[in-house]
């Protein structure tokens, strides 16, 4: 582990939890110790996704991440990524929120899978009625 300063975000979605810290400086951005392209191999916008909040503050070259995520699926560990990296870049820098505001990057998303109800198939799903 490295003994650099950083800033630290938590982030959250469905079931994914992500730790992002932020460093100064322009090394290669990592998550869970491999470089964004290879942890993310075959899911062609992710990138773009993740590094969001980094090209809206304007501070893409500046500083570089790491992080540790963990639960849910892909689509989940990529929101948690993209919301920690926003939350550890206002909690930097306070100005940095209302653009991040502006564009959407600092709302925790609430959605989550409802879970399956007893007697039925699914969460909503019912058996087929028969009257005869």
């Amino acid at each position: 582990m490295s003994k650099k300063k950083y800033t630290e975000g938590i982030g959250r979605r469905k079931t994914s939890t992500c730790r992002v810290r932020i460093y100064k400086g322009d090394e290669v951005s990592t998550i869970n110790e491999l470089p964004i392209e290879e942890y993310l191999k075959g899911i062609p916008t992710a990138k773009d996704v993740i590094l969001e909040p980094l090209v809206v503050t304007k501070l893409i070259g500046k500083y570089y991440f790491t992080a540790k995520v963990s639960g849910g699926g892909t689509t989940g560990q990529i929101g948690a990524v993209r919301l920690g990296l926003s939350r550890a870049l206002y909690k930097m820098d306070e100005d940095l929120k209302e653009p991040l505001r502006k564009a959407e990057l600092v709302t925790r998303d609430p959605r989550a899978v409802e879970r399956k109800k007893y007697n039925q198939r699914k969460a909503r799903k019912k058996r087929q009625f028969s009257k005869r």
